[in-house]
């Protein structure tokens, strides 16, 4: 091994090292499902998630400061940057930021279809200027188009599925998991002056999230909205079957926990301006505990 082989590796060590930090504290379903693959795969959902995690905070919390993403007091210039440094990355098969040095790694390793970073990216530019969607087929066409199916297509080369089928459940879970977020965060979002439920369903309800109270027409809306995130995860569980069994149970460990948090949200009166409504570790330890002796197929949406 030559030196500039040795610091090459090293780089990666580091930048993949912060790819699990930042998937461990940021996105902790992602990092249990993630524990039952093997390092090689683990690595890779770690390198998606953080490249997805930084971008998103930039839109989402301006005035974060991360190493990882140059500096610009103007989050569209520096949202720009951070996707230039990315391609230029990818372009040259590495990077001298380690973050980014592991996410081209790990994405030319795995093939992945840069298309799909190109609607990610015009989809967190779109978190600059949107507030509002006028309907779920223009909130999941316009934005989750970009910002969740896509993930579930970033993923499908880490998770080496027996089919190509599986790519339609796939991105039905990212679209899951992102309406949940959704539904779970609308106090949050609300903060940052932004409603990520459908106006028009709002409208049809009479629910006003910017009353930041339950009432029973908010109780019908929020009804509706789980219901429709149901069938994303009965969609979603579909594809768990055409995964090998390690990507099989990691799939099938994230979409039980997650999909439980709305469990969460109906136990306390759809009332999600308050706090935050979380799975705890507890539980998140008996659905891990559950797939891996029981096996990955049992207890899915159906």
């Amino acid at each position: 091994m030559t030196l500039v082989d040795g610091a090459r590796d090293q780089l990666l060590e580091q930048g993949y090292q912060r790819c699990a930090e930042l998937t461990r504290r940021h996105g902790t379903t992602y990092y249990w499902g993630a524990r039952l693959l093997p390092p090689a795969q683990r690595v890779d959902v770690y390198a998606v998630y953080a490249l997805c995690r930084l971008a998103d905070d930039i839109v989402d919390e301006p005035d974060k400061v991360d190493l990882s993403v140059p500096d610009h007091p103007d989050p569209r210039v520096r949202l720009r940057l951070f996707e230039e440094l990315f391609t230029t990355a990818l372009d040259q098969g590495g990077s001298d930021e380690p973050v980014m040095a592991a996410v081209a790694d790990s994405l030319r390793r795995r093939g992945t279809d840069r298309e799909c970073f190109d609607r990610f990216f015009r989809a967190m530019e779109l978190d600059l200027d949107r507030e509002t969607w006028a309907s779920w087929e223009e909130l999941r066409d316009g934005y989750m188009e970009g910002s969740a199916a896509v993930i579930g297509e970033m993923m499908l080369p880490v998770l080496e599925p027996l089919t190509p089928e599986a790519r339609g459940p796939a991105r039905s879970l990212g679209l899951a998991f992102q309406l949940t977020n959704f539904l779970r965060d609308v106090g949050e979002d609300l903060d940052r002056g932004r409603v990520y439920l459908p106006q028009d369903d709002l409208a049809r309800h009479g629910a006003d999230p910017w009353e930041r109270r339950v009432t029973p027409q908010w109780r019908a809306m929020m009804a509706e909205q789980i219901e429709r995130n149901r069938e994303l995860y009965r969609e979603a569980s579909r594809g768990v079957a055409m995964l090998p069994p390690p990507s099989a149970r990691c799939v099938a460990t994230a979409l039980r926990m997650y999909a439980l948090i709305l469990r969460r949200i109906e136990d306390a009166d759809y009332d999600v301006f308050s706090q935050r409504r979380r799975v705890g570790r507890g539980t998140k330890v008996a659905i891990l505990a559950d797939v891996l002796t029981r096996g990955p197929l049992r207890r899915l949406p159906a």
